[in-house]
């Protein structure tokens, strides 16, 4: 299968493509082939060689959407056919953030999505809703994500509250 590789912090230049085997879902992992990918702001930080705890050459890219193409024996969340994401940080699925989580995020400490095919554990995918296309979907699982998380977990919002979104950053 074809996967992108980033070999050093620098320009996204330093990409390169090679083959790699296609990867088989341990058993309690699915393999995902990936139809679409989104950049985001962190991508190209860790291009850039300006994010910490990143180690080259790695597989870039923290944010996509695919379908399921196998499924290891013991899975029973998601099957064949199923379109998903796979989420940000892979072992981050309730709670609070927690520093033991950084290690599980996707295109950083741990292979991300520029390939055709990944494996991920059974809890790291969401399904992807049916009017959503892949594109649309690719671009949730960090900046949906990090807006949820500064709505209402942050921001403790309620329904009648007043929001003011503006367009400075990098998810907004």
């Amino acid at each position: 299968m074809k996967q992108f590789l980033l070999t050093a912090g620098g320009p996204l230049l330093s990409l390169e493509r090679r083959e790699a085997p296609l990867p088989e879902p341990g058993a309690n992992e699915v393999r995902v082939r990936i139809k679409a990918v989104s950049l985001n702001y962190r991508d190209i930080m860790i291009a850039k060689g300006m994010y910490p705890g990143v180690e080259f050459p790695l597989v870039p890219f923290s944010d996509g959407a695919g379908i399921v193409e196998a499924v290891g024996g013991s899975v029973t969340r998601v099957k064949e056919g199923d379109r998903v994401c796979p989420i940000f940080m892979q072992t981050w699925l309730h709670g609070g953030f927690r520093a033991e989580y950084s290690p599980s995020s996707l295109g950083g400490q741990s292979a991300g999505v520029l390939s055709e095919c990944v494996c991920v554990a059974e809890d790291g995918v969401v399904r992807i809703p049916e009017h959503l296309g892949f594109e649309q979907a690719a671009t949730l699982p960090c900046a949906a994500v990090t807006a949820w998380n500064a709505l209402f977990e942050r921001g403790a919002l309620k329904p009648g509250m007043t929001v003011l979104l503006q367009g400075t950053g990098g998810v907004s």
